[in-house]
């Protein structure tokens, strides 16, 4: 599933035909990389891809006053049935990611053992600030979100909760990790 083309195909379809730039500007109008994986400088290469796919279509050429020409794009038929396609695949499908960081911590070598808890700790504080900072981001850009986009964009919080409980988890009960990676491979911690 591809953000960039939800964005792009749903914008066109609701708001009608528009060029590269206008795309841009609803994408920094709605804060979209902030809650979602889209970038405004990757709108171009993926209209060039809808529109090789022919899921928009060149409807015409606009300029006005100084500003270069612009290509306006439209979606077509094929387009609406490609969106309804990827906005069902997006809500019914769960992206899930393994983190490497489980395998790293479940494959812990002698010399990781000793820098265990200060490894633990800085990641904590880490996954701490960014709570607090997206705490700060939020209070900042929600005058200008849906209700809609206000609930989704705090899907990162709600992770970010997730693994602060993790890391306070895995530190409480870090004697008895070492203890276990100890006597399992017989290594004493630095």
């Amino acid at each position: 599933m591809s953000s960039i083309r939800l964005f792009i195909l749903s914008s066109l379809a609701e708001r009608g035909p528009m060029h590269g730039h206008a795309l841009r500007l609803l994408a920094d109008e709605e804060h979209i990389a902030e809650w979602a994986d889209v970038t405004p400088g990757a709108i171009y290469g993926a209209i060039k891809r809808l529109a090789a796919e022919e899921l928009i279509d060149a409807l015409r050429i606009e300029r006005e006053g100084n500003y270069p020409e612009r290509q306006v794009y439209e979606i077509t038929d094929a387009g609406r049935e490609s969106l309804s396609a990827i906005r069902q695949d997006a809500l019914e499908s769960i992206l899930y990611r393994p983190d490497p960081f489980d395998l790293a911590l479940a494959r812990l070598g002698p010399e990781n053992l000793g820098g265990l808890r200060d490894t633990l700790e800085e990641r904590l504080a880490e996954f701490r600030a960014r709570i607090a900072a997206e705490e700060l981001h939020q209070a900042k850009i929600a005058k200008y979100l849906t209700i809609t986009e206000r609930k989704v964009s705090r899907h990162d919080w709600h992770r970010l909760q997730a693994e602060i409980a993790f890391h306070e988890e895995l530190i409480a009960n870090l004697p008895a990790i070492l203890e276990d990676e100890t006597s399992r491979k017989g290594h004493h911690p630095s």
